[in-house]
């Protein structure tokens, strides 16, 4: 017999026109993915708003207060007046005025302060003869509070600039110096012991060892001195200056212009969160081997 006698084929079957089968992109995803994607969500809301809500409370606290009359109104405006008084100054340029010369004393100091107390930190912290020699002389000026010095520095550099940035430098060197010596002197030993028996020789071995395995501790003490720098600045400018945030807020006050004297005391706040964001950022750029 012939194969015409075989069974006949299975019919095949036609989709109707205009329809096409589903491609797996345009699938819609699954619940169970939408889920994890949520739950992974959650926890980087939370780390972003967490740190928030502390400041949202207090600044609701703080236009509360005046206007249900916990407070007077007079002596602590509602914030919303004060951020108004805020941009008013903004628009009359007389805040960037005052915020440049402030920024500019303060910077000036801070990065000579930097440039001696690092450098300096290191020879004491390294040297037994240096630590020997300037460890008396230290500990008296560490324990005399920079503004106590205000008077004699105006005595001796009057009262322009040159007592001001004197001042800062004297404020910001120790926090920097005194973390400078502990970060150094406080590497693991075991560090040490093993880049030498890889044979550095003692430059390299402080290059590549000793002063990154410092840097956190270093940093430390330069974000308390930068701190220090804008403190003890804004207190100098309220004894003598014509321009400068300290000059505006005891101007305002005197003048009796509440809401400027606040403005000019959430400048400060603002002015200090940026410069310490910056110098969180150089440390983490400076010592990216930390987990």
């Amino acid at each position: 017999m012939s194969s015409a006698l075989a069974s006949p084929e299975a019919p095949v079957a036609i989709d109707p026109p205009g329809t096409s089968a589903p491609s797996p992109a345009s699938t819609p995803p699954q619940p169970g993915a939408v889920q994890r994607a949520g739950a992974a969500l959650r926890p980087i809301a939370w780390r972003i708003l967490k740190p928030s809500v502390a400041i949202v409370a207090f600044l609701a606290l703080w236009e509360i207060a005046p206007r249900v009359g916990l407070v007077d109104e007079v002596f602590l405006p509602p914030f919303t007046t004060v951020v108004e008084a805020f941009f008013d100054l903004i628009k009359s340029g007389e805040l960037w005025q005052h915020v440049s010369a402030s920024l500019s004393r303060a910077l000036i100091g801070f990065f000579v302060a930097v440039v001696i107390a690092i450098p300096l930190g290191i020879a004491i912290a390294w040297y037994r003869p240096v630590s020997d020699f300037l460890n008396p002389i230290l500990e008296l000026f560490r324990n005399t509070a920079a503004l106590a010095l205000l008077p004699v520095f105006i005595l001796i550099l009057g009262i322009g600039e040159e007592s001001k940035i004197a001042l800062v430098i004297y404020a910001c060197t120790f926090p920097i110096l005194l973390n400078t010596i502990s970060g150094v002197r406080t590497v693991d030993p075991l560090l040490i012991k093993s880049a030498s028996s890889l044979g550095l020789s003692p430059v390299r071995l402080f290059q590549k060892v000793v002063l990154p395995a410092a840097v956190p501790t270093i940093f430390t003490g330069i974000r308390m001195a930068a701190a220090s720098s804008i403190l003890v600045l804004i207190a100098a400018e309220m004894v003598g200056a014509k321009a400068g945030l300290g000059y505006l807020i005891t101007a305002s006050q005197f003048n009796f212009q509440i809401p400027n004297m606040y403005a000019g005391i959430v400048a400060i706040s603002v002015l200090g969160l940026t410069l310490n964001a910056v110098l969180v950022l150089i440390e983490r750029r400076l010592s990216r081997w930390r987990v």
